[in-house]
């Protein structure tokens, strides 16, 4: 099921980069700022964003970050454990 999904992945990100170099020979960037231009590089930014998102799950950023989440999350359950018996343990010595 992974696979299937960093392959499908790995497809939109390849027809993301031929869009962007079938386009951006194609971009004008020269003659001063109108909405052509601006347009222009509107799309080329969206067509990077798009890329970036494809790169971060296919490099797994998500499952590093998730393992880190869930191992905070693990020891933080262990220090509320430890201070709820530390009270009983007071409260059963008082």
């Amino acid at each position: 099921m992974k696979r299937l999904k960093k392959a499908k992945h790995v497809i939109y990100l390849l027809v993301a980069l031929s869009m962007l170099i079938i386009a951006l020979p194609r971009i004008s960037f020269a003659g001063g700022m109108d909405w052509v231009n601006i347009f222009g590089i509107v799309w080329v930014l969206f067509s990077m964003l798009i890329i970036g998102a494809h790169l971060h799950f296919i490099l797994g950023v998500d499952e590093e970050k998730k393992r880190a989440l869930e191992a905070i999350r693990r020891a933080k359950l262990r220090q509320w454990e430890m201070k709820l018996l530390d009270k009983q343990e007071q409260s059963k010595s008082v």
